[in-house]
């Protein structure tokens, strides 16, 4: 959960005002330290107070935790305890699986509701069409009839960003689409939409990419080296296995002027 939470803390907490307006949420105006004092040390996901002083408690869930209710009825009194003021809760819940966590439960001696709902509630649209890049990102978990067209509505959106917004929105939606697993629609749409030109000095997408390419490379040197000399040796295929993309293609242009293996490697 962590590189989900990350980047679902880091859309939440700085522009996705649409996706509030439909979690029927009110928005921060600040956020606050979320470490909650207890006998063992506990952390909000989020805290924050709206401008008329009202706090907000936001939990991310990407699992069932049949004991959710009750660590936000925790998290509840100890926020009390720090703050003065009970806050407004919500538990966000952006896992695959059909939601089925209770929102409430009552003891003999005491009863606590909070709500629990599920990202997809909130309908796809509206947040890709929101001026917020972070909105149009975290419709990836949103509801839809078509996961794939929203992905290539996201990239649309990201590709028409300022380029210094764009590694980064495309990091974590390619990260988010984990939830969803999306991945292999994000790589199909990458390979036709050439949204970051220096795509492959990417720190997060880069080392994929030449990993990606290399091996594509790798294959093709041993089909045509297979097809020209016939099968190859174990030499010659833990040679070719070694070789990084730039020796690949050098070896690659003098496939059709060498008459032999042995050559072809000198």
């Amino acid at each position: 959960m962590q590189q989900y939470d990350l980047s679902l803390k880091s859309i939440l907490t700085r522009g996705a005002v649409s996706l509030f307006e439909h979690l029927h949420c009110r928005q921060a105006a600040r956020w606050l330290n979320s470490e909650l004092p207890e006998v063992h040390s506990r952390r909000a996901d989020l805290l924050g107070e709206s401008p008329e002083g009202t706090l907000i408690h936001l939990e991310l869930q990407s699992t069932h935790d049949p004991r959710m209710v009750l660590r936000m009825a925790e998290y509840y009194l100890a926020i009390e305890s720090r703050f003065g003021r009970f806050p407004e809760q919500l538990v966000l819940y952006v896992g695959e699986p059909a939601l089925r966590m209770a929102g409430q439960f009552v003891s003999p001696e005491l009863s606590f509701h909070c709500r629990i709902m599920d990202i997809r509630e909130v309908p796809a649209d509206p947040l890709l069409r929101s001026d917020s890049l972070d909105d149009n990102v975290i419709s990836i978990l949103a509801g839809t009839s078509d996961a794939e067209d929203t992905v290539r509505r996201i990239m649309g959106k990201i590709a028409d960003s300022p380029p210094e917004r764009r590694a980064e929105a495309l990091t974590k939606l390619s990260i988010l689409a984990g939830l969803r697993s999306l991945g292999h629609v994000i790589k199909k749409e990458i390979e036709t939409m050439p949204i970051l030109t220096d795509f492959a000095e990417h720190d997060w997408f880069g080392p994929r990419v030449k990993a990606e390419r290399a091996a594509g490379e790798r294959d093709l040197l041993l089909a045509q080296a297979n097809k020209r000399f016939g099968t190859l040796p174990d030499w010659a295929t833990e040679r070719i296995d070694s070789l990084g993309a730039p020796e690949l293609k050098r070896i690659g242009l003098r496939l059709l002027d060498v008459n032999s293996l042995e050559d072809l490697f000198n």
